[in-house]
């Protein structure tokens, strides 16, 4: 066999190996359409795209969060905030114009949002992961995120629990930014949050690079593509959440006596397959994504850091506060932050701001937790 056969039998092996995974992804997309619907298949596809974005572009919002707070480079969270002013531009007059079949991800401010956006913003930070970020990192084959991923869906199952309790504490009037007034406000406040993140960065560090910009953008058509087609934002809490309901169901727990799981919609969820459950198939879609991505790079499997056992007690508490707070904060970094602001809601700002000074504490337990050296 001469020397270029050799050569060229890898290849042809490693071209033949990423069209299987196009293939069964696609197969995948199909089988649910079949299944459940074109739409529901349509949902798992715009998953798909959002979890190879995500790992493909090696982007996220711990991280941008992390570099800027300890390194003042703000590249990251600039990209962040023009996917969701591209998101804004059309969502805010599309929600306006079709009220009666979109909604935004509204909800109100609160000493429960604010508290669970604080605690969320820490533990990010420890496990590295959002809520994205988790799912992102456990398809790719991260052991944190391996680890963090089912603490944090049964975090947020109980968190949903203890969700009206929460809230009694009291919230503020529902703010909404709407129509061509609230559109203006949302841009002008996302550049202002730009104009100070450059201000405070340093030096040779305010240009975005092209794959974040091009990672920004692919954002943002999948957020507006979830957003006409599941007739709601972009999400990922609820649907974790509904994973650990339906497992308890399914261990004989009357989960439908509960005060959040009986309402009408949650007690539907329940009984429904979760195929058919919007935020579910995104959620799964982002996993296949990332182990799609890894997959094709042959780097899935990733060894096992070598952490104290106090790092991944760390882990898995951190995994049940993610789940735990980001339901009392109405979401996390995608259903809060992202389509908070980007469908005008003055939750969103709110989240943030907490949710930022709680990743400044979280990046300063990581070496208490034995996670990076000190």
């Amino acid at each position: 066999m001469s020397d270029q056969t050799l050569s060229t039998t890898p290849r042809a092996s490693r071209a033949v190996g990423r069209a299987a995974l196009i293939g069964v992804a696609l197969f995948l997309c199909l089988a649910v359409a079949a299944f459940a619907g074109a739409r529901y298949g349509l949902l798992l596809m715009i998953g798909f795209g959002f979890g190879i974005t995500l790992e493909g572009m090696r982007f996220g919002f711990a991280g941008p969060w992390r570099a800027m707070i300890q390194r003042r480079e703000p590249a990251g969270v600039l990209a962040q905030l023009v996917a969701i002013a591209l998101v804004a531009v059309i969502a805010i007059p599309l929600l306006q114009s079709n009220a009666d079949e979109l909604i935004g991800a509204i909800a109100p401010v609160g000493w429960a949002m604010v508290g669970g956006a604080f605690v969320f913003g820490a533990a990010m930070q420890v496990v590295l992961g959002c809520g994205s970020g988790t799912l992102v990192n456990a398809g790719s084959g991260n052991p944190v995120g391996l680890v963090a991923l089912p603490f944090f869906a049964i975090g947020s199952f109980f968190g949903a629990t203890h969700l009206l309790w929460w809230t009694s504490l009291g919230t503020a009037p529902v703010v909404a930014f709407t129509g061509t007034t609230g559109l203006i406000v949302t841009l002008a406040a996302l550049a202002a949050v730009a104009a100070l993140l450059l201000f405070l960065a340093a030096p040779g560090t305010r240009t975005i690079p092209r794959r974040m910009w091009i990672a920004a953008v692919l954002l943002a058509i999948f957020a507006l593509a979830n957003l006409a087609v599941a007739g709601q934002p972009w999400g990922v809490v609820y649907g974790l959440g509904l994973w650990t309901a339906k497992g308890a169901v399914a261990l004989g727990t009357d989960v439908a006596a509960l005060p959040f799981w009986s309402a009408p919609a949650n007690s539907e969820r329940l009984g429904a397959s979760i195929l058919t459950d919007v935020t579910s198939l995104t959620n799964l879609g982002i996993i296949g994504g990332a182990l799609l991505v890894a997959t094709w790079r042959g780097g899935l499997a990733q060894k096992l850091p070598d952490l104290p056992a106090r790092a991944w007690v760390g882990v898995i508490i951190s995994g049940l506060l993610l789940g735990y707070s980001s339901r009392l904060a109405f979401g996390c970094n995608v259903g809060a932050f992202f389509s908070g602001i980007s469908t005008g809601s003055l939750h969103g700002w709110a989240w943030f701001a907490a949710a930022f000074a709680g990743s400044a504490v979280g990046l300063r337990l990581r070496p208490v937790l034995g996670l990076e050296a000190k």
